[in-house]
C-alpha cells in the first residue's frame, strides 16, 4: 500500500514550500505538518479571528450604549403611504 498524499494545486504555496525548504533545510512535508499544526493550535487557543468577528464586536460594544427600550422604528417621519412627512 503507497503513502498517503496530498496534492494542493497552488503555485504560490509551492513557491513557498520550495523557498522555506530550501531556507530550513526541512523537507516540505514537515513544514505542511507544521504549519497545519500551528493553525489547528492557534484556532483552538482562539488566536485567530475572523474580519467578521470584529463586526460582531463593535455591534455588541455598541449594544451596551443604547438605552432599553430604543428602537429604529421611525414611523412618526413617514404618513400612511410610506412617503416622508
Amino acid at each position: 500500500m503507497s503513502e498517503p498524499q496530498l496534492s494542493i494545486r497552488s503555485s504560490k504555496a509551492r513557491d513557498l514550500a520550495h523557498s522555506l525548504s530550501r531556507r530550513t533545510g526541512q523537507p516540505i512535508n514537515r513544514l505542511v505538518e507544521l504549519a497545519l499544526e500551528r493553525y489547528d493550535q492557534a484556532l483552538r487557543d482562539g488566536k485567530i479571528r475572523y474580519p467578521m468577528d470584529a463586526v460582531w464586536d463593535l455591534a455588541a460594544e455598541d449594544r451596551r450604549h443604547i438605552a432599553p427600550g430604543t428602537t429604529s422604528n421611525h414611523d412618526e417621519f413617514y404618513d400612511e403611504n410610506g412617503l416622508p412627512i
